[in-house]
């Protein structure tokens, strides 16, 4: 199981905005000499997308996919001031403070069945599982989100996923919903069976610590929700939902099954 909590970074040097979403992210520089792709807090999506990122994210590698390190990245008033653009001087004045990043990986292609990438039936079974799992709806055509980068696929852009959260009233109930997206994913076509993939990624996260995965969730992006006392209550309804998803899966897999083979 990955380490908890996640590693904090300085952001010390803005390199470029990547435009390809809606929310701006940027390759950034930290102090780590490392780079990484950032997703601010204040961008459109808020923190909310930072939760998902970052609970999916390791949700993924703890199941043994490959997804990029997942940072936090800590960021002062003075950062990028010397960028030009008004609407990145915004997003960076509403900013201040902890922010995600992922490790860049310079050079990626993003994935595209044109391309030919080997990908074996069982590995897109639990990519189509974990997808399910955390309710992403956007491993599709239109929202790939995979990137090859050393000869391996790499999952990104979780930050659409765990939607449940944007309105927490009935949460409980719906940990067990299907999950209808599902027979949109890329992947789905050419997957193997969903049964064995859902045993697998159970025997996988098997001891998974759900409560420590949440704590690494910074104080700063929680709170405000009225159906909540407290911040920690809030971060127990995260440990609730994803062990009684979990728990669910079998429901999931059968709505994922359909499309899998064209029935229902």
């Amino acid at each position: 199981m990955p380490p908890f909590p996640i590693r904090t970074v300085q952001a010390e040097r803005y390199v470029t905005p990547l435009r390809q979403g809606g929310s701006l992210p940027a390759v950034v520089e930290a102090d780590d000499g490392q780079q990484y792709v950032m997703k601010f807090a204040g961008a459109g999506q808020g923190r909310k997308a930072l939760i998902a990122e970052l609970l999916s994210g390791e949700i993924g590698r703890a199941l043994g996919l490959t997804v990029p390190e997942i940072v936090l990245i800590r960021m002062d008033e003075h950062f990028g001031r010397s960028e030009p653009d008004p609407e990145i001087q915004d997003l960076l004045r509403g900013s201040v403070g902890l922010n995600l990043g992922l490790a860049y990986l310079s050079g990626a292609l993003e994935y595209s069945p044109m391309l030919k990438f080997p990908v074996s039936r069982e590995d897109a079974a639990r990519i189509v599982w974990f997808d399910a799992l955390v309710t992403n709806v956007d491993r599709t055509a239109r929202n790939v989100n995979m990137l090859i980068w050393q000869e391996q696929l790499w999952l990104i852009d979780h930050g659409a996923s765990l939607y449940f959260h944007h309105s927490w009233p009935g949460y409980a109930e719906r940990a067990a919903s299907a999950f209808p997206m599902s027979r949109q994913h890329v992947l789905l076509a050419r997957s193997g069976k969903l049964a064995a993939a859902d045993s697998q990624a159970k025997e996988r996260l098997v001891g998974m610590d759900w409560a420590g995965l949440v704590a690494a969730i910074p104080d700063e992006w929680l709170g405000g929700e009225e159906i909540f006392p407290d911040v920690a209550a809030q971060r127990q309804g995260y440990v609730d939902y994803l062990t009684a998803r979990l728990a669910a899966s079998a429901g999931f897999v059968a709505e994922a099954e359909k499309g899998r083979t064209g029935n229902g």
